[in-house]
């Protein structure tokens, strides 16, 4: 249920992100096409404003003011100052013509005022002939190119007299539309970053609120382990004052050991959620007596099947031996719950080696192994591929060794139907080799 929750989570966080940049960027691209819009209108009127001015105006009007002003300057009998006064005002009539206003118009206000978008004008031989917001040194046939693949060119017509031009206007993006293109992305990866942080601060506290439950239940359970186990051993002791038969004192000493073993695990329950002490140990007798206690039980649980050891080295590593066997029996009882209980040759290897200043534990079966796509969740609370199981054992495992005992736990190799085997990797304090037995 924990996971279904978890996943759900995910997606809809997966999914808020997507409409989050997929709304971002539909919008962003509405705002550049209605600046585009509002661009290209001024570009347009710029080149409008040069067809006009480069187009001369009132053609006949001005040739026939020309032809008064020769006449009146071949006529006699009129003053020479009348004469340059008339000749200002035909001048002034002939300025006001030719469109001196439009030309400070659209120079001075379209042009300056109206947009700071890169263009230029260039003619049929692709020569430019103006060029804004460009410097000169900048002029290259390459920014034409450049521009042409942004935007269509504006085509203007120039005439002068009995001959006309065709010009073309090309014009690139002011750096408003060029931000706006950037924006959206780091708007995402802003929106990634805070949505990373999020989630990985959910999953601690979820993480943390989690490790509080186990913490919480496995206390809870040492403690009400405790009174019967305080019973048990009084009536251990009372049978034994009791003088009984002689036959039923191998009984006795096997009830002994399984009233210790309930009060051992108690205190490995007790210790989750401290922190324990840690002693220098030899690695190798730990492995001998969680072998030997597994094989006992090995008959109980209607396995055929053996636990070997292989201690390559007599590594010493600072142990909490009862939460360190702990580890070892759940990995070894992990190993027996995927035994084939048909097969004579099911075997467990308990395996000890040193690699430079660490020492490597393989506990190795010959079970059913571990589909792929479980792999990466085995060790997680609460999972389990078996039908009656917590899914607490491996967690707890990874947990005391990696957070107690700042070593690492994964599962080295795992095939289907041939075997798994698991890898601890600790640090050791000094190593030498076991003594030969003979």
């Amino acid at each position: 249920m924990f996971k279904i929750r978890s996943n759900q989570v995910k997606f809809i966080l997966i999914l808020l992100l997507l409409v989050i940049g997929v709304v971002t960027l539909v919008f962003n691209q509405f705002l550049i096409e209605k600046l585009s819009e509002k661009e290209r209108s001024s570009i347009e009127l710029w080149a409008r404003a040069i067809e006009y001015n480069g187009t001369p105006q009132n053609v006949e009007t001005r040739e026939d003011l020309k032809r008064v002003a020769q006449q009146m300057m071949s006529t006699d009998g009129i003053s020479t100052e009348q004469l340059r006064q008339w000749l200002r005002v035909l001048d002034r009539v002939d300025g006001e013509l030719a469109n001196s206003a439009l030309d400070f118009v659209a120079t001075e206000l379209i042009i300056q005022n109206r947009f700071e978008v890169p263009s230029v004008v260039v003619n049929s031989d692709m020569e430019v002939l103006y060029h804004r917001n460009l410097n000169t040194d900048e002029l290259t046939q390459s920014f034409v190119e450049e521009f042409s693949n942004l935007n269509p060119p504006i085509k203007i017509i120039v005439a002068t007299g009995e001959y006309s031009e065709t010009q073309y206007v090309y014009y690139g993006e002011s750096d408003t539309i060029q931000l706006l293109r950037v924006i959206p992305y780091i708007q995402i990866m802003f929106i990634l970053i805070f949505a990373g942080l999020a989630y990985y601060s959910w999953s601690s506290i979820r993480d943390s609120e989690q490790s509080s439950l186990w913490v919480g239940m496995a206390k809870e359970a040492a403690h009400q382990l405790g009174t019967p186990l305080s019973s048990l051993y009084g009536w251990v002791a009372l049978i034994r004052d009791m003088d009984p038969p002689e036959e039923l004192f191998d009984i006795m000493h096997e009830l002994e050991n399984d009233v210790d073993r309930v009060q051992k695990v108690a205190e490995r329950f007790n210790k989750i959620g401290s922190q324990p002490e840690l002693k220098e140990h030899r690695v190798g007798p730990v492995l001998h007596r969680v072998s030997s206690y597994m094989t006992k039980r090995i008959p109980s649980l209607g396995l055929h099947a053996q636990i070997t050891t292989d201690i390559e080295s007599d590594a010493r590593i600072q142990l909490n031996v009862e939460l360190f066997e702990w580890a070892i029996e759940n990995l070894v009882k992990n190993a027996l719950d995927a035994l084939d209980t048909r097969s004579k040759d099911a075997t467990i290897i308990l395996k000890s080696y040193v690699v430079e200043d660490e020492c490597i534990i393989d506990v190795t079966d010959t079970g059913k192994g571990i589909d792929k796509k479980f792999q990466k969740e085995i060790f997680k609370p609460g999972f389990s591929t078996k039908k009656r199981g917590w899914g607490l054992g491996l967690s707890l495992t990874k947990r005391i060794i990696e957070e107690y005992h700042k070593g690492e736990i994964s599962i080295k190799q795992s095939e289907i139907d041939v075997g798994t085997t698991f890898c601890i990797v600790l640090p050791i304090v000094s190593k030498r080799k076991p003594p030969k037995t003979a």
